[in-house]
């Protein structure tokens, strides 16, 4: 599947994380940095979900398209790394853009997954 075509219109989503001991953690986020065409990429900040991912690498993400109706996709993911970067101050640049501009401070990181697999919202 093209990755590209997940996320045409914009739109957020919520990535769902565990630590090790399963404690799951829901958080909002914006759609993806598509790297290739089986990886993706998100800014991070020092919060529980990078906490989670360097307990657990396995990760969820739920993306709901802009538009009325039940339209999307629920993604599962495995985390390859996180690192920082000239990628992260790309990402930054984006967010203080498109997003609150002080919260593009908080990204400290740059995590990189694996798309495991791809299915619709309905």
């Amino acid at each position: 599947m093209n990755l590209a075509e997940l996320f045409p219109e914009g739109g957020r989503g919520i990535i769902g994380t565990a630590d090790a001991k399963g404690s799951v953690n829901l958080a909002i986020f914006a759609t993806p940095r598509i790297i290739d065409d089986h990886t993706l990429a998100w800014g991070l900040a020092e919060g529980r979900t990078c906490e989670n991912l360097k307990q657990n690498p396995r990760a969820s993400y739920l993306y709901l398209a802009p538009i009325r109706g039940y339209t999307g996709w629920r993604l599962t993911l495995t985390l390859k790394e996180i690192k920082e970067g000239e990628f992260l101050e790309e990402i930054r640049a984006s967010a203080e853009l498109t997003s609150v501009p002080s919260a593009a401070s908080q990204i400290k990181h740059v995590a990189y997954f694996t798309v495991d697999e791809v299915r619709p919202v309905a």
